[in-house]
């Protein structure tokens, strides 16, 4: 059985203060004006949770994957949801390839503005043409005499239309024994001299941008190349789990909020004369969900220890993405309909969660390619894909 430290107990209450000044109205108003809010991040990097995970070398708290789901899913289930969470969660788990494989002189550029907030980091993967298979990018940097001159299209970059910086996965050669080989990984200014972004309307979290990025001509620096040159997606692999596990406990938040405002509203709504929840119709999808979302978050707080031991976590950080979105999507989608035509009302906020839950179903990795990792890791079938 889990049970937090002090210490993570302090983190919890602290961030939890933060929240608490930013109500459901405050959340409400950003998803209809769209703007990002700033005030929110601001006073996460006041308080020095940006850098959570982060080297204490660089002005980091250095704790460990743990202490950063148990912050991000108190934001969730704060009513702040995936925009909360989204504000602020590039910084928090983006830059680690940086911080396990960057230089000393990078590490200290780089890191210390972005846990202050001074900076903004987006991550430049995805691709219109690639999707999930990494290895197909056509993103492309060459060298010039003073670095490399990056050219290429990025899909569903978030907070690239305020970010500062960008981490940008690249082909810098071709295709080796792996088709993984020869692409390397940049930190470096996003130029908007050299870069369109263009945003993407979508479903839901509208006031955290998501968008298409046009690279012309991009100059970088030679010394914002992390590690080894064709090294790049190795380095990646290694923000994969702790982005999973952080996406899980995220769902799992948004899911339990979801259903603390599904069980009050169904003991304070009488018809026929009785509170809907003594209804077992009403009863018994909540209580599953219940379940569902405390088994989602065991496995989520497993993976966790096992990254802070250092151990292989794959497996279990995969699962626990896949058990905690699953989980939070049903939980969400019976909060709408325990209010019935109230649930379809943004003032009651549970129809803002259930658009919201939906994005951990999708990213950073589908449920489909999650099964197939399940199914040739865990039990060893043939690979699919």
């Amino acid at each position: 059985m889990f049970e937090p430290t002090p210490a993570q107990t302090a983190i919890v209450e602290g961030i939890g203060r933060i929240c608490s000044k930013y109500d459901d109205a405050y959340w409400l108003a950003r998803d209809n004006d769209h703007r990002f809010p700033d005030e929110f991040v601001r006073d996460v990097a006041a308080a020095g949770y940006l850098g959570i995970a982060m080297p204490e070398s660089v002005g980091g708290a250095g704790l460990g994957v743990t202490d950063a789901a148990l912050m991000m899913h108190t934001i969730a289930r704060s009513g702040a949801a995936m925009t909360g969470v989204s504000a602020v969660h590039v910084n928090i788990f983006g830059p680690h390839p940086v911080a396990v494989f960057g230089t000393a002189e990078q590490k200290a550029r780089m890191l210390p503005p972005l846990i202050r907030g001074e900076t903004r980091c987006c991550f430049g993967v995805t691709e219109p043409d690639a999707g999930l298979d990494t290895s197909s990018i056509k993103t492309r940097a060459e060298r010039s005499s003073d670095g490399w001159v990056v050219n290429g299209r990025k899909m569903w970059t978030t907070t690239a239309q305020t970010a500062t910086h960008i981490l940008l996965l690249v082909r810098t050669s071709p295709k080796g024994k792996r088709p993984t080989d020869g692409l390397s990984l940049f930190y470096t200014p996003l130029d908007r001299a050299h870069v369109e972004v263009r945003e993407i309307p979508k479903m839901g979290r509208h006031a955290v941008d998501t968008n298409m990025v046009f690279i012309d001509a991009l100059p970088v620096p030679g010394n914002d190349l992390i590690g080894e040159e064709g090294k790049g997606f190795d380095y990646l692999l290694h923000a994969f789990n702790p982005e999973r596990i952080l996406v899980a406990a995220e769902a799992i938040g948004i899911g339990q909020d979801a259903l603390a405002r599904a069980a009050k509203y169904a003991r304070e709504r009488v018809v026929f004369g009785r509170p809907i929840g003594q209804n077992q119709a009403i009863q018994h999808p909540l209580a599953r969900a219940w379940a569902e979302l405390e088994a989602a978050w065991l496995m989520t707080l497993k993976a966790a220890a096992l990254y802070d031991a250092k151990k292989p976590c794959g497996v279990e950080a995969n699962a626990a993405k896949y058990l905690a979105a699953e989980a939070a999507f049903r939980a969400c989608e019976t909060a709408v309909m325990t209010h019935g035509g109230m649930g379809y009302a943004r003032e009651f906020h549970v129809e803002r969660l259930f658009r919201e839950v939906l994005i951990a179903r999708i990213a950073p990795v589908s449920r489909e390619m999650i099964l197939n990792f399940l199914a040739e890791k865990a039990l060893g079938l043939p690979k699919s894909y």
